[in-house]
């Protein structure tokens, strides 16, 4: 029985992540340039995206292009960018009422790329459905220092207390404060690592690994990691008899 038939519709992830790794790869398997395998990768986002709304999955947060994807052969970057600009479909987000946002380091994006992103996020911000986040030139590491900056202007200002500090403040000082923690997170391509991906947000996520390829990923992939997700129990902490 194929996946999508055995998915509890009560149980569904709010949150979901994917590491999309292996375009390269794909693309190396198959003796093409690695710039193949993010066209075919780009093409997987939205089926993704289709298939994440069609569950009723409130948020889904997709790790683009790393701070240190920016030391990739630079043809490598400029494709990418190029390939962020024509991929970025708003007919696919009003027509499923997905939401568009981004996070990450953006001033370091070109300014043509971050136009097009930002009339995007314009656009659809009045949309009611799941919300789709591309972390664009995105680290943890870089999130959580940015966060330490602004709490640490605002107890110098008086603002805040030190005694104040607690993860609650911290995670409202992230740039994923509008959205819960991930539910779950999936990472394609056979790495089992974060990455420098939302470190703090999913400190109590559920990973799955796969090693199928991005671009291979499609929607009973999809499925299937919601499936696994679903049978797994969530104490964050507690016993079983507690839940």
């Amino acid at each position: 029985m194929p996946y999508r038939e055995q998915i509890d519709k009560k149980h569904i992830p709010t949150h979901v992540a994917i590491i999309m790794d292996g375009n390269g790869r794909w693309a190396k398997q198959r003796g093409q340039v690695r710039s193949f395998g993010h066209q075919a990768g780009a093409e997987t986002v939205h089926v993704i995206a289709e298939e994440a709304a069609r569950l009723g999955i409130r948020f889904l947060t997709l790790y683009t292009f790393s701070t240190e994807n920016w030391n990739r052969p630079a043809d490598e970057v400029a494709a990418l960018m190029g390939l962020l600009m024509d991929s970025i479909e708003e007919e696919t987000f009003m027509k499923n009422n997905i939401s568009f946002r981004i996070i990450g380091d953006t001033e370091k994006l070109p300014a043509d790329v971050l136009l097009r992103l930002n009339q995007c996020i314009a656009r659809t911000a009045a949309n009611t459905g799941m919300c789709l986040t591309l972390a664009l030139s995105y680290s943890s590491k870089w999130e959580m220092a940015e966060a330490m900056k602004q709490i640490a202007l605002k107890v110098k200002n008086g603002e805040v207390a030190i005694e104040d500090i607690d993860d609650r403040l911290i995670s409202g000082h992230l740039s994923t404060n509008y959205m819960p923690d991930p539910d779950l997170l999936i990472r394609t391509g056979g790495e089992v690592r974060l990455s420098n991906y939302l470190l703090w947000q999913c400190a109590y996520s559920e990973l799955y690994f796969c090693d199928t390829f991005w671009p291979d990923f499609h929607e009973e992939e999809f499925c299937k990691a919601i499936y696994d997700y679903q049978r797994r129990e969530r104490r964050f902490g507690k016993t079983s008899e507690q839940i």
